[in-house]
């Protein structure tokens, strides 16, 4: 019965999408290892591979052949069937690159913020990408909380308050302050004005 299952098995990968195939083989290859309590430089030792193999497989950097899989898993040991039918928590996998269509969007009205790391239980800053329509704001209320706040302009341009004074920013300048001041993002032009920010911590 093993054998049939990793026949099914090998026919359903080689005509799957590569893509969902080669993450899924990243992540999982990446929690085995670690419930197995091994390093990237042992599990090459033991399967016979480089070290730089284990690590581009679950980097996603390439996308192994069956038979290339099945050699890396011998040195767990570990069959095909059992290395995809476990029940990896995912979870527990922390997230290196966040994909464009994986980012938390937390912007309001017409203002977009795409949070980066949204996986990660414990963040200790907000990285995001902002873009402000022409007109938009973040309000007649001036901002005020605890913390630092840095970005810098990438498109277009943007009237910042702070305090009592008022900047504008052309396409490349930066910003960075003290977020207890009372603060403002505007933008008072004819143009989308993109901005990439960081708030520490983080409270988006």
């Amino acid at each position: 019965m093993s054998d049939i299952l990793n026949t099914l098995l090998i026919n359903v990968l080689q005509s799957g999408s590569r893509e969902t195939y080669a993450l899924d083989v990243g992540l999982r290859l990446k929690a085995v290892r670690k419930l197995h309590n091994l390093s990237q430089r042992e599990l090459a030792k033991r399967s016979g591979v480089t070290n730089s193999t284990i690590s581009m497989i679950e980097k996603n950097s390439v996308s192994p052949s069956v038979s290339s899989l099945k050699k890396v898993l011998s040195g767990i040991p570990m069959s095909l069937v059992e290395f995809f039918s476990m029940d990896i928590d995912e979870s527990a996998i922390e997230q290196v690159v966040y994909r464009a269509n994986e980012m938390l969007d937390i912007g309001m009205g017409e203002i977009s913020m795409k949070v980066v790391g949204k996986s990660r239980a414990k963040r200790d800053m907000a990285f995001m990408d902002e873009v402000y329509p022409p007109g938009a704001d973040t309000g007649m209320e001036m901002l005020k909380h605890e913390g630092e706040e840095a970005g810098i302009v990438v498109e277009g341009r943007l009237e910042l308050t702070v305090a009592d004074q008022v900047y504008i920013l052309e396409t490349g300048d930066g910003y960075y302050f003290d977020s207890t001041q009372p603060h403002r993002f505007h933008n008072p032009f004819d143009v989308d004005c993109r901005l990439i920010s960081c708030t520490t911590p983080a409270n988006f």
